[in-house]
């Protein structure tokens, strides 16, 4: 029984988002942090970004591949720059905010083309639907900020379908907004004391 307890334990911990030896970890800063994103829009394309992202990164310098991301994107938070747009693509005809108020991502495998680079795979959930995707990425860089903390940077870029995730739009003949969304991320982590 006690062999059996230790066995679930480990599990868990394997599981988890905990900090492993070589891992650093940052929360995710959602006042720097942005999911920017591009669709098509009859002739031309439209843009905005969703700026309430949280979360954790566990990077390890030395080894890429053994690092991890787990991140929450608010709904509510998207931005086109425009009012009328962003309350109108709340609604249920496009993401439908009410019912499906987070993003999220959780990744499964890191591999590592060199130091800085590599692909981050994992489960994707948006509008109800979980698919798992695999995206290129670029670690930026690392420094102190005028605060005292310590940050890093993460670039990626990624394209996904609205037909994937269920949005109906996407599936009809001549609609003004197209299917495929190209997607910018631009996260700043600052380390956790002690991690």
């Amino acid at each position: 029984m006690k062999v059996r307890n230790s066995i679930i334990a480990i599990s868990l911990l394997a599981g988890s988002n905990f900090a492993v030896a070589g891992q650093e970890a940052y929360s995710i800063d959602n006042a720097h942090s942005f999911a920017n994103w591009t669709i098509r829009h009859v002739a031309s394309k439209t843009s905005g970004t969703f700026s309430d992202i949280t979360g954790k990164l566990l990077i390890d310098k030395d080894n890429l591949a053994n690092s991890s991301v787990e991140a929450k994107i608010n709904v509510l938070s998207v931005n086109t720059s425009n009012a009328k747009r962003d309350e109108h693509i709340k609604k249920e005809e496009y993401l439908d905010a009410a019912k499906f108020g987070e993003i999220t991502f959780v990744s499964t495998k890191v591999v590592a083309n060199s130091a800085i680079e590599g692909v981050l795979t994992g489960n994707l959930s948006l509008h109800g639907v979980t698919k798992t995707i695999s995206f290129p990425f670029k670690v930026l860089g690392f420094g102190s900020d005028p605060w005292g903390g310590y940050r890093t940077g993460i670039e990626a870029h990624t394209m996904i379908k609205a037909s994937d995730y269920g949005f109906g739009w996407a599936s009809k003949v001549g609609a003004p907004v197209g299917d495929d969304i190209e997607v910018t991320l631009l996260i700043e982590g600052v380390k956790q004391l002690g991690k």
